[in-house]
């Protein structure tokens, strides 16, 4: 077995094994209020995948997680600590609704470049004013976008109440788009080729999640200023010595960080609510935080997690209409421990996983020996 092999193995068995341990310890909680543990996953299940209709509201879900797990992730690997992508995804997602409120009769071709754009100059300047204060000011970057977080939350709020509002109502929110600000939805997009499915929210951006997670593999893994970034991140010292620039790169990482994460706004706004609300982006980026470890920074990781997040929003909601003594507490209870064991606590048990995979690795090299 080789070491590649072999550590792919041990990241694999401590995700399961931690996942699992997360699911028990959740079946336990369950029982402890009257209702059975096997039960409660089957409906979690069933109302994630067992009808097309929840199907749509967990990929639905999966896009916003899959954007502010990557806009962690880029940020990681400069060994920055972005807290900061609900803010981001907040204002990067102003950005596509100014895009979609003064251009929406403008064809949804021309106006979906436009509000990427957006998205990312936005989004990007949000989350790169914290890593030029990081890097340049000595501001720690957890800091700086945590108070960004509120100061986005103020700024929306103004603008919403005051001008963004549309003439004659209460509630704070923009008028509706034109209809060139409306991504299709995935019941449009398949109906030509004869695939009828229950309207949901899924839209096309989850094929453009689906693509930027391809774009940061090929950034991080196989770019020269991708390299740069992850060598800034193993060891300053070392990429100041080899002519690295730490404070281009630190800032450069927090743009895309921000960049990706306005891309919530694309999936909330274009493709489901089609006007400018408060608090659309409402948790995506303090979970996209615990998606991006779960999957070990790696896009491929990443998607996995971010379905996972998916299936306990989209089967949460479905345990909670079920089950009478299970609520959206005990949700946030089972995605906590989800969090605890395969986040925080991901390397309790690895010492004895790579005992075991390394043994594992010995039998099969004697094997071959032996059949040779």
């Amino acid at each position: 077995m080789s070491v590649r092999t072999a550590n792919i193995l041990v990241v694999t068995l401590i995700t399961v094994i931690n996942l699992l341990i997360a699911f028990v310890i959740s079946g336990v909680f369950v029982w402890s209020v009257g209702e059975d543990p096997l039960f409660a996953l089957e409906t979690l299940l069933y109302g994630a995948f067992g009808y097309d209709e929840g199907i749509g509201y967990t990929l639905y879900y999966t896009t916003n997680f899959i954007f502010t797990g990557l806009a962690f992730a880029v940020g990681f690997h400069c060994r920055l600590f972005n807290i900061g992508a609900e803010g981001q995804a907040y204002i990067g997602g102003l950005g596509v609704g100014l895009v979609c409120l003064w251009w929406g009769d403008w064809p949804t071709v021309l106006v979906f470049p436009l509000a990427v754009l957006a998205a990312v100059v936005l989004g990007g300047i949000w989350g790169a004013i914290p890593g030029y204060l990081q890097a340049k000011r000595g501001s720690h970057v957890v800091i700086t976008t945590i108070m960004f977080n509120f100061i986005a939350s103020v700024l929306m709020v103004y603008l919403l109440v005051n001008v963004l509002i549309q003439p004659g109502q209460m509630s704070p929110e923009s008028r509706e788009f034109g209809q060139g600000g409306f991504l299709p939805a995935m019941h449009e997009i398949l109906a030509p080729l004869g695939i009828e499915i229950t309207p949901t929210p899924l839209n096309f951006t989850f094929f453009w999640a689906l693509f930027c997670a391809f774009l940061v593999w090929r950034f991080v893994w196989h770019t020269r200023w991708g390299y740069e970034l992850r060598t800034v991140g193993a060891n300053e010292t070392a990429a100041v010595y080899g002519g690295i620039s730490v404070t281009r790169n630190t800032i450069l990482a927090m743009a895309i960080c921000g960049g990706l994460a306005g891309f919530v706004g694309i999936n909330e706004l274009m493709g489901f609510n089609h006007r400018i609300l408060l608090n659309f982006q409402f948790g995506y980026g303090f979970t996209g935080i615990a998606v991006s470890l779960i999957g070990r920074n790696h896009p491929f990781g990443i998607l996995l997690a971010a379905l996972l997040f998916g299936i306990l929003y989209q089967g949460g909601a479905e345990l909670d209409l079920e089950m009478e003594f299970v609520d959206r507490n005990m949700i946030v209870l089972i995605q906590g421990l989800v969090i605890l064991f395969a986040g925080a606590l991901e390397n309790l048990f690895r010492p004895q996983i790579e005992a075991f995979v390394k043994q594992l690795g010995s039998k099969n090299q004697t094997r071959t020996v032996a059949a040779a």
